[in-house]
């Protein structure tokens, strides 16, 4: 079966076929991080993973780019609270380390790049430029608005009539526009003091004047990047002008979604996205989960309450554009589940490696089963990756490997020549020992599935691994800075710590390198 997904633009389910049969350009609109990740944001994330892991499963390379927006006039708001930092740019590093942090925690294979908007102001003026050029926008008292009267397209994602789009932007704006839906793509001076007023947490008061963010020159005057003309930016800038597929969730579809279209094709002459996927809300007391209402979980809570394979499992017992419930009640069910999955692991591994799993006991049953549930999962997967039927396919898997576990006795006493030899007493022994291949399958296919959705029955997931290294690195910098204080002996000491726990340290010119021990 062809992967077929759901293309928010057109409305249908579609096959999928990439640009280069080998290849997908696959773009995520990132976290503007002015607020600790939650869970509404590991969702996403989660979907876009599993649809990154699917993809290579079946057989592409996946160039999958991320963005951080960096420069936002919420993570303004933030200066000064809670030691985040004392600038925008300190605030936005802050949130990007726990951002990443929180990623390595949910397993999550890492994206090609990470852009920032702040290291992309030069291609974002240049793209600017190009669509004054081309007559699709014009400049208004220092800053510069794309005028979506010029693209014939506009609304055709969110399925709108231009005559019928409420005014984008602040109300200052509006007297600088030519139409009440033209939106910024560059923005003059500094971020708006009541924008930023508008975001700070309540009860928070830090005196004096209120804080800038950051400007840069333009051929306009000093100012900031619209917020839509970022994504086009740096996706194009990592990958090409047409992407595969974008991701996103279903809050942007108007206007970022549709605005990014309007920009990106207006200035290539190129359509911008194959496919448009839409992730649906999270929610959590019958509204949708976000760091604005105040009503989240973080990442970091979640998983140290719950551990990667329970979130992981609840995260995709529903599909990426199903609205899922945050409950209790979901996350004890998702922890029923990956404990009915690791239990049958565990004992089906067990048995296997065991002398009673034998060459000549077959379970005719038990290997259909698992190949059914590889077909299911397949067919699941290709099916707009629906990770909830794919779910069900492991948690079958599963079932036929403890019935075959209840039926099939451990072999005690005699030989496999004596039990299988054909005597007599062939009928009374046929249920004595395990079947070996039956058995290794249904693991191979628990290990190799729930893979796909990024669960580990190893007990070594990517997070755990990239974590270890963080950490490393975080006892390296420590050292270092006991070296260049002369405290030569403390810094022997970590080294040798380190040494202990099996992690080899090597001194170089250009610093220290450590190798993790195998399987790190």
């Amino acid at each position: 079966m062809t992967l077929h997904v759901t293309n928010t633009l057109t409305g249908e389910t579609e096959p999928f076929e990439s640009q280069d049969p080998e290849h997908v350009l696959l773009y995520y609109c990132g976290l503007t991080v002015s607020d600790p990740p939650h869970l509404g944001h590991a969702r996403s994330w989660v979907h876009v993973d599993v649809m990154h892991r699917w993809l290579e499963f079946i057989g592409y390379d996946v160039r999958h780019v991320e963005n951080f927006t960096d420069v936002n006039e919420k993570i303004v708001a933030r200066v000064g609270e809670d030691d985040l930092g004392e600038d925008e740019a300190d605030v936005a590093e802050t949130y990007i380390g726990r951002t990443l942090a929180d990623m390595r925690s949910l397993n999550l294979l890492r994206a090609e790049v990470y852009p920032r908007v702040s290291e992309h102001v030069p291609e974002i003026i240049d793209l600017v430029e190009t669509l004054i050029e081309k007559g699709y926008a014009y400049e208004s008292n220092g800053s510069v608005y794309f005028d979506v009267t010029s693209f014939e397209d506009y609304g055709t994602l969110s399925n709108q009539d231009i005559d019928e789009i409420e005014s984008q932007g602040d109300p200052d704006e509006r007297s600088e526009k030519r139409h009440p839906a033209d939106f910024a793509l560059w923005k003059a001076g500094g971020v708006d003091a009541d924008a930023v007023a508008e975001h700070r947490h309540e009860g928070v008061d830090h005196g004096g004047d209120p804080p800038a963010g950051q400007t840069w020159d333009s051929p306009w005057g000093e100012g900031r990047p619209g917020w839509h003309i970022e994504c086009s930016a740096m996706s194009m800038t990592h990958l090409d002008e047409t992407l595969d597929i974008h991701v996103g969730g279903r809050d942007l579809v108007f206007p970022h979604h549709e605005n990014e279209i309007a920009q990106s094709e207006a200035a290539t002459g190129e359509r911008f996205a194959n496919y448009w996927l839409h992730c649906e809300l999270f929610q959590m007391d019958d509204e949708k989960m976000s760091s604005s209402l105040g009503n989240f979980v973080t990442v970091d809570e979640a998983v140290d309450r719950w551990g990667t394979n329970v979130l992981r499992t609840f995260l995709t017992a529903g599909s990426y554009n199903s609205t899922q419930l945050y409950s209790d009640e979901t996350i004890a069910e998702a922890e029923e589940r990956w404990d009915q999955l690791e239990r049958a692991h565990e004992a089906a591994a067990e048995a296997v490696d065991s002398p009673d799993a034998r060459t000549k006991v077959e379970d005719e049953q038990l290997r259909a089963a698992v190949e059914t549930a590889r077909d299911e999962f397949r067919m699941a997967m290709n099916d707009d990756f629906n990770t909830r039927e794919a779910q069900s396919a492991l948690l079958s898997i599963a079932s036929a490997a403890n019935r075959h576990l209840e039926a099939y006795e451990p072999a005690v006493g005699g030989s496999e020549s004596e039990s299988e030899s054909g005597s007599g007493s062939e009928k009374a022994d046929e249920n004595k020992g395990y079947d070996y291949r039956g058995l290794r399958r249904a693991v191979d296919a628990l290990e190799e599935l729930g893979g796909v959705l990024g669960l580990s029955f190893t007990g070594d997931t990517t997070g755990s691994a990239a974590l270890a290294g963080d950490v490393v690195d975080l006892v390296l910098a420590v050292r270092e800075r006991e070296r260049d204080g002369g405290n030569y002996e403390r810094a022997d000491d970590l080294r040798d710590e380190l040494e202990a726990l099996g992690i080899e340290v090597q001194d170089t010119d250009e610093g220290p390198t450590y190798r993790l021990p195998s399987g790190e």
